[in-house]
């Protein structure tokens, strides 16, 4: 026990030599709060439009049109693939009055027998020919500031990005830059807002209060490139909170309203039904719209072809919204959680633990929960509890859904009391998180991110992770128990991959020596080290060390492995034909195998001899000695 002790502080300090930068400041000044956040997203949406071009080529021609409405602040070219290459240009004005001066100015296509509608979704046509009437001249603009982005919302490719990961210098700056070149960009986050924005206004008639509020990946800081857009609309901006609103005298004025005469449940899926139509009728760009209205929380699934976005509505999930808004605050509250969570998730899906489709895999989200709680439960934590923050909560914290679910904590950070003492790096903190469950067990303890803590399972689900809002359901239900154990396995190899990556650093000559240090770098460039062993396809990242495995004995098939003499008379055996041998460990274990096979003979003697009487049987039955008379 010394040695494995004096071992694994060995391999510690490797990897503080080799494979760590220093430890970053473990807390983040200045930041925004989440719904100051949300407020300032919604603000850009409000103030931006975006026009379809023929390519980026184009910007100047269009900066000066439009230039004419107010002035432009900033624009951001990206691309949608489908047959071909369709280009746009996000232009955001000074004041959303100017933006909404923009879209005014359009006009309806006479060429489609669509009806028109109002939308900050436009495109830019070709200009009038030599002998067409022309409007006022345009006074001479000024020259278009540079884009601040082409092709923006084009992912990685792939190859770059392992090529970016092995010209990093350690471990730790490998975990820095996959988390800058995957997590969704600025032009990622204006986009998924200006969809909200787009469902927001189309019911603004009816509905003057009503928000399409994102949650989920898009806004609490995890998500990657790509990640599909979660939407809650509400018909009035009622989130859960106490609101300005109580404070003033109640108006003696009250709307007509139109009661609702069955459940709630029912009367939310009539409206979504009716909303979906009008999304797959109205609304531009929208497209695939499917309506899931039977599932535990009603969704409508759509497509939106001008942004190449997947997205989802509900109408009663409120509890989501204040999930983003927790990960939110985790992911300010220290630099290393953001970085951290990218890596173990892109291991998990390069291993095949998560999947795309739902199913029995454990999800994305119940793997940023068990990052969280890894997190909470350190000798020097990195992260408060859930109860400690519902405890420094405020009287203006207080959140309460329509379905009674109390989403109450502290949201102002700086008040929080919590501070971190812990130093340790990304590769370290990467380490320990797949030592710690390897050794955890979900065969009997549930995680609680409330308590930081585990606790006693509450029943026979093979994982258990409590839902941190509604604490009487299990996250990871759907998680089967040989996907359970396959995490196990696979935590298990990380870690081993990992030892592995700190002891080669140890030994080689540019750790130990000076020299060679451009033939090293060389070298280094074009193998897979750190990150990338833990990123291999799933055929051949699957390491089966002999400390997990025992191997057999003798393989169960050669026991029993004799020629049948007697039931074909033709394949009578050549006395020349050797028999086959079979190699044992030791000749004890020999002498169990001739046992074994002496005993099983015995017992096939016996099961054939009890099978030839109980044919015989019948004919001398009680029944047949009856019906004889």
């Amino acid at each position: 026990m010394n040695s494995l002790v004096r071992r694994t502080h060995h391999l510690h300090q490797l990897w503080r030599t080799y494979c760590s930068a220093p430890a970053a400041a473990s807390r983040n000044t200045g930041r925004p709060s989440y719904e100051e956040f949300i407020g300032q997203q919604q603000g850009q949406a409000q103030r931006s439009i975006i026009v379809q071009v023929s390519s980026e080529k184009s910007y100047a021609e269009l900066y000066n049109y439009c230039s004419r409405f107010g002035s432009i602040l900033g624009a951001h070219h990206y691309c949608v693939r489908q047959d071909e290459a369709l280009h746009y240009v996000l232009l955001e004005y000074a004041t959303a009055g100017e933006a909404a001066a923009a879209i005014d100015a359009g006009v309806t296509n006479g060429e489609l027998s669509g009806v028109p509608v109002r939308s900050p979704f436009l495109w830019f046509r070709a200009a009038a020919a030599a002998g067409a009437r022309r409007g006022p001249k345009l006074t001479a603009a000024p020259a278009p500031a540079a884009l601040l982005s082409v092709d923006g919302n084009r992912p990685v490719e792939k190859d770059h990005l392992l090529s970016v990961l092995r010209s990093a210098s350690n471990i730790e700056e490998q975990v820095e830059l996959l988390h800058q070149h995957s997590r969704l960009n600025e032009l990622g986050v204006r986009l998924r807002f200006l969809a909200a924005l787009q469902v927001q206004q189309a019911i603004a008639g009816m509905f003057p209060t009503a928000q399409a509020l994102p949650f989920g990946s898009s806004v609490n800081g995890f998500g990657k490139m790509g990640c599909d857009l979660d939407l809650i609309l509400r018909f009035d901006n009622d989130t859960g909170g106490g609101g300005s609103a109580a404070k003033l005298e109640p108006s003696r004025l009250v709307y007509h309203t139109k009661e609702n005469l069955s459940n709630g449940r029912s009367q939310t899926q009539r409206h979504m039904e009716c909303f979906g139509d009008m999304l797959h009728l109205f609304l531009p760009g929208v497209c695939h719209v499917r309506r899931i209205l039977q599932a535990r929380v009603p969704i409508i699934k759509y497509h939106h072809e001008h942004l190449d976005l997947e997205i989802d509505l509900s109408m009663s999930n409120l509890t989501g919204y204040y999930m983003s808004e927790l990960l939110y605050m985790f992911g300010e509250l220290d630099v290393r959680v953001r970085p951290l969570t990218f890596s173990i998730r892109r291991w998990a899906q390069s291993c095949g633990l998560t999947n795309p489709s739902p199913g029995r895999w454990i999800s994305n989200f119940s793997l940023t929960c068990l990052v969280m709680f890894f997190l909470q439960q350190l000798r020097q934590p990195i992260l408060p509890t859930i109860s400690a923050l519902t405890k420094a909560a405020e009287p203006s914290d207080m959140r309460i859904t329509e379905d009674g679910i109390n989403c109450t904590f502290a949201r102002d950070l700086e008040r929080l009391a919590f501070r971190s003492r812990n130093q340790s790096s990304l590769s370290e903190l990467l380490l320990q998180f797949f030592e710690f469950y390897s050794q955890f067990d979900f065969h009997n303890r549930a995680i609680s991110l409330n308590e930081g803590r585990a606790l006693a399972k509450p029943d026979h689900s093979a994982m258990y992770i409590v839902n941190p809002l509604e604490q009487l359901l299990n996250v990871s239900k759907n998680v089967s128990l040989e996907e359970c154990e396959r995490l196990r396995i696979e935590v298990r190899n990380a870690a081993w991959v990992l030892e592995s990556e700190v002891e080669s650093a140890s030994l080689s000559p540019e750790a130990s020596e000076g020299h060679n240090n451009k033939n090293n770098n060389n070298e280094r460039l074009e193998m897979s080290w750190g990150l990338l062993n833990l990123f291999k396809q799933p055929e051949k990242a699957v390491i089966r060390p002999n400390m997990f495995f025992k191997p057999r004995m003798v393989e169960v098939s050669d026991l029993f492995e004799q020629k049948e003499s007697s039931s074909a008379p033709t394949a009578s055996p050549s006395p020349s034909t050797p028999e086959p041998t079979i190699t044992y460990k030791s000749a004890s274990v020999r002498q169990q195998v001739q046992t074994i096979k002496a005993a099983t003979r015995s017992e096939l003697k016996q099961l054939r001899g009890s099978a030839n009487g109980s044919s015989a049987a019948p004919a001398n039955s009680p029944k047949n000695r009856r019906s004889s008379r």
